[in-house]
């Protein structure tokens, strides 16, 4: 992680995937499963992870709630959406923010790495590079 990204973390308390970020790791993921198909192996992946608790999912919806707690007490609040693009193709998104204030050092940002990063392990070979 680079010293701006941490820079940026001190007053920043919230980090998000999205089309549009200038950083190619957080960009949205694209990968060619139907969204039924997708919520399955996000909702079995995302309850394997040590370090973060499912707290609600809504499968009509698509969204995961997650939660975190850091080494020093903060609580993290995670959102994993999960967007049918076409019958065949899914985006997945990631929000995180901190509850409190001040900002967070980067830990959102590392949070959405490392969920994109354990989602990989199972989808790698469904994505689809843009």
């Amino acid at each position: 992680m680079s010293l701006k990204r941490t820079l940026v973390g001190i007053i920043r308390s919230q980090e998000g995937t999205g089309d549009r970020a200038k950083d190619p790791e957080m960009k949205t993921r694209y990968y060619n499963l139907s969204r039924e198909r997708a919520w399955e192996e996000v909702s079995s992946t995302l309850k394997k992870i040590p370090g973060y608790k499912v707290l609600h999912e809504v499968a009509s919806v698509g969204e995961i709630t997650l939660e975190r707690r850091s080494g020093l007490g903060r609580v993290m609040d995670i959102t994993v959406s999960i967007i049918s693009v076409s019958p065949v193709r899914t985006a997945i998104d990631i929000h995180s923010a901190s509850r409190g204030s001040l900002g967070d050092l980067g830990a959102n940002y590392r949070n959405i790495i490392t969920l994109f990063n354990s989602l990989e392990k199972k989808l790698s070979q469904y994505r689809v590079v843009e």
